[in-house]
């Protein structure tokens, strides 16, 4: 079994880098281009949608993992259609305008999609008896896998955060699988998603080649969120391990957004308050992407570790996990209000607001000379390649 599932992995990978390379070289003749506007941080026009390299590896994998039984077929048919549901809709989206509300109606349909296959998180292992209420674990899983999905959309601003993070969070919860019986197939899934994200991970390194678009942004947070709930249902601390080590990108897209909220902001409206962007415009996309990572390894593995090892304190091990990153992002000014307004653009990220005529005129001049260009575009060292101004 070991023996299919690192042979898998690694072809996954190979898979998703030559991928992501094509769609890379196709993404003119496909409209996938990420033309910079007012709230850009790029300098040139760059390919967008290379993480449907992501989506088609991955799925590819499970499918194979499934096919031979290390998978069990029900995960591979909440993460099989669920997730080629919500990658389709964002991969519209890369291409032109929907609206938010068409894609959260998706969002929840593959979310309870995948609920009714795996199974909703059992309330009664984290200490919550709802008796009669059995509806509420399946409503709060579905909720719960839609947030997270666009939280994961939100956090995919800098270059190689979201595809790092992927990585990070199918390598800690392969580890942790170790400890936790029952799950071994959530650590198979989690090896080849890992696995085809490194791959796309090499084109998306600062500066970025390629960007990963709603398609794999999207993706990622439902299989993960979906990979999460599965847990959940074996055991009250694998669910809690799993939300320790996405701690940073739930601190910040949830903090962000409720601090926006109690101050009355429309929380819809684009800004560039998330701390990570914060960050970004003074340290740059490397050097935050690189600290993001640390504060994984050096503090979320151990405590996720102890929330396996010591599964009935699990839920306070959670609380004192996100203590200091909810420290860090009130120090940061994740939040806070913005001394100029930002032009109402299409996000890069979740809602997408009507363009300007003159701005679009101004994309198809760009796009045109993107053509004649070929792909002999760059990005300067000391030019960010994202937009930080995201929507959350």
């Amino acid at each position: 079994m070991t023996i299919w599932i690192f042979a898998t992995a690694a072809t996954a990978l190979i898979v998703s880098f030559l991928l992501t390379l094509a769609i890379k070289r196709a993404a003119g003749g496909l409209g996938l281009i990420d033309v910079p506007n007012g709230r850009s941080s790029h300098a040139v026009p760059t390919p967008t949608g290379g993480g449907l390299a992501i989506v088609l590896s991955a799925t590819a994998a499970m499918g194979l993992l499934a096919a031979v039984g290390i998978i069990p077929a029900r995960l591979f048919l909440a993460l099989g259609p669920g997730g080629a549901a919500v990658a389709a809709i964002g991969f519209v989206d890369d291409r032109r305008s929907l609206s938010a509300r068409f894609r959260l109606l998706v969002h929840f349909i593959a979310a309870a999609w995948a609920v009714a296959c795996v199974g909703p998180v059992d309330l009664s292992r984290l200490g919550v008896n709802t008796p009669g209420l059995e509806w509420l674990s399946y409503a709060i899983s579905t909720v719960g896998i839609v947030w997270f999905l666009n939280m994961f959309n939100f956090m995919d601003g800098i270059d190689a955060i979201a595809a790092s993070e992927a990585v990070f969070l199918c390598a800690g919860a392969s580890f942790l699988a170790v400890y936790s019986a029952g799950v071994s197939y959530i650590a198979a899934s989690a090896a080849v998603i890992g696995a085809t994200s490194a791959g796309f991970l090499v084109w998306n390194w600062p500066p970025a080649k390629t960007f990963m678009g709603d398609v794999g942004s999207g993706y990622l947070g439902f299989v993960f969120a979906v990979l999460g709930v599965a847990s959940g249902v074996h055991s009250g601390s694998a669910l809690c391990s799993c939300l320790i080590l996405a701690g940073v990108f739930v601190v910040d897209s949830t903090f962000t957004l409720l601090r926006r909220f109690l101050r009355g902001t429309p929380v819809i409206e684009p800004h560039r308050t998330h701390a990570f962007q914060l960050l970004a415009q003074k340290m740059g996309h490397r050097k935050v992407t690189l600290w993001v990572g640390l504060i994984n390894l050096a503090w979320l593995v151990p405590c996720a570790l102890a929330s396996v090892l010591w599964p009935r304190d699990a839920m306070w091990i959670t609380v004192a996990a996100y203590c200091p990153l909810i420290l860090g992002a009130f120090a940061i000014g994740a939040g806070r209000s913005e001394t100029a307004p930002v032009t109402q653009e299409p996000s890069a990220v979740v809602i997408q607001f009507s363009s300007p005529p003159a701005f679009k005129r101004r994309t198809s001049v760009l796009v045109q000379g993107y053509h004649v260009r070929g792909n002999r575009q760059y990005s300067p060292p000391d030019v960010s390649d994202r937009s930080v101004n995201d929507v959350g």
